[in-house]
């Protein structure tokens, strides 16, 4: 390896706004668990054309040791990114597939249509900057409840900014944080809860709640929690100050 340019992200710094992602047209730049993180030194060109997108201060660029450029990750959407996956590299390895999307929905004539607007949609790798996140009604999902609810899309997710996950298997700590830093920095309109009967999944409902009162928001809020066979056996509707 020689010494190049290559872009250095201060991980104290980094609050995981996500703007820097879209900016890195190389797609070397992806959030991982809430925080900004090179993919490989091998896609980053060194450039900086990300350094003016961050709000923090948290990219600079330095020179140390790094693998040659090779050119854009895959799925990068440049014309010279290769289309397979690249090899992994260890725990330094991010999967392209968190990079940030939105997409532009026409009415469809069936319910079988698609009213996903954005991506990611996991709580931990959804940026509490994200552009869709912007004066939207926000869903918080249960993992399972899409498998549930046949309905799901059209009932639930159409029209909303959506977060899903799973408080049995995910870090409670961390989705109330996350969620408290999405509240603080957008104007979110009104919160959806669609959970499971069962017992942890409850525990989305503790996450939303202990999120507003960190947050210092009052939204109105909507519980809907689901059978196991999908069938809506609550409805519930708070009212915020």
């Amino acid at each position: 390896m020689a010494k190049r340019q290559i872009i250095r992200i201060d991980q104290d710094k980094c609050d995981g706004c996500g703007l820097c992602v879209p900016s890195c047209a190389e797609g070397a730049i992806q959030i991982v668990d809430g925080k900004a993180q090179l993919m490989a030194d091998k896609f980053c060109d060194g450039l900086g054309a990300c350094l003016g997108e961050c709000p923090q201060g948290a990219l600079t660029i330095e020179a140390r040791e790094a693998e040659e450029f090779v050119g854009p990750a895959p799925g990068a959407g440049h014309a010279e990114a290769p289309a397979a996956a690249p090899e992994p590299q260890g725990e330094a390895f991010v999967c392209p597939g968190s990079r940030m999307q939105q997409f532009k929905r026409e009415e469809a004539p069936g319910p079988e249509a698609s009213a996903l607007g954005h991506w990611p949609v996991k709580l931990r790798l959804v940026a509490p900057k994200a552009p869709f996140l912007k004066g939207a009604n926000l869903l918080v999902a249960a993992d399972c409840a899409p498998f549930a609810a046949g309905d799901f899309h059209s009932c639930y997710l159409k029209g909303n900014a959506v977060v899903c996950g799973c408080p049995k298997f995910d870090d409670v700590s961390e989705h109330v944080a996350k969620l408290t830093a999405i509240l603080k920095e957008n104007d979110i309109g009104e919160i959806s809860i669609v959970n499971m009967e069962v017992p942890c999944c409850f525990g989305l409902v503790q996450i939303v709640r202990q999120a507003l009162e960190a947050s210092g928001k009052s939204l109105p809020v909507t519980i809907c929690t689901l059978g196991t066979a999908g069938q809506v056996l609550q409805q519930q509707k708070i009212k915020g100050k």
